[in-house]
């Protein structure tokens, strides 16, 4: 249904579907950059996410909606997003701990360590699940609570989002500030994931 209002959206505006593709494509490097800014406060990072997937949603149902529009629903994710990213980084500093622990040689640290990373992973996963989901007036422990049992009942997906991470930690490492925009190419692969989960 949706991809056949996007074909009929795109023959009235007379675009190649090649043009539209691309379109998409710089529009989620643009996402990328509003996704980082809304970041900058740091606790922020999950209603900016939530702004941006809604953004994307908007734009691949040929909805209108620009900068306006992001910074509304930024706002309103925030309320309550502004605690899973506090809860976020309470999670990263105690993997932190692990990792130091493993370093030290105290026994049991390595796995310890393991368990920690993979967790870490496992709640990133489902971070980005729920954000790319959200909708005004949802609250967010519902959301993650639903995006955690996807994370695993979809595994194939999950690794999908766990290869983005991956890429923005690679572009981050090697060239800074590749990883701003390919923040928005993160998010778009969250929607497409939970659509493809949702079509299942």
């Amino acid at each position: 249904m949706a991809q056949a209002r996007a074909k009929a959206a795109t023959k009235e505006r007379g675009e190649s579907p090649l043009a539209e593709r691309f379109a998409l494509f710089a529009e989620c490097l643009l996402t990328g950059v509003w996704i980082a800014v809304a970041s900058l406060p740091l606790v922020t990072y999950p209603a900016a996410f939530a702004a941006g997937s809604r953004h994307l949603r908007r734009r691949t149902s040929h909805v209108g909606g620009g900068w306006r529009e992001f910074a509304a629903d930024f706002r309103k994710a925030v309320r309550g997003g502004w605690l899973v990213g506090l809860a976020g980084w309470a999670a990263l500093a105690a993997v932190w701990v692990d990792v130091q622990a493993v370093r030290a040689g105290i026994p049991g640290g390595p796995f310890v360590g393991a368990v920690g990373i993979l967790a870490l992973i496992g709640a990133a996963v489902a971070g980005l699940r729920a954000a790319a989901v959200w909708e005004p007036g949802t609250r967010w422990r519902t959301l993650l609570g639903a995006a955690g049992r996807r994370t695993v009942l979809d595994p194939a997906g999950s690794f999908l989002l766990v290869g983005g991470l991956a890429v923005v930690a690679c572009s981050a490492w090697f060239v800074a500030p590749l990883a701003v925009p390919v923040l928005g190419a993160v998010a778009a692969a969250a929607v497409a994931v939970e659509e493809r989960h949702r079509r299942r």
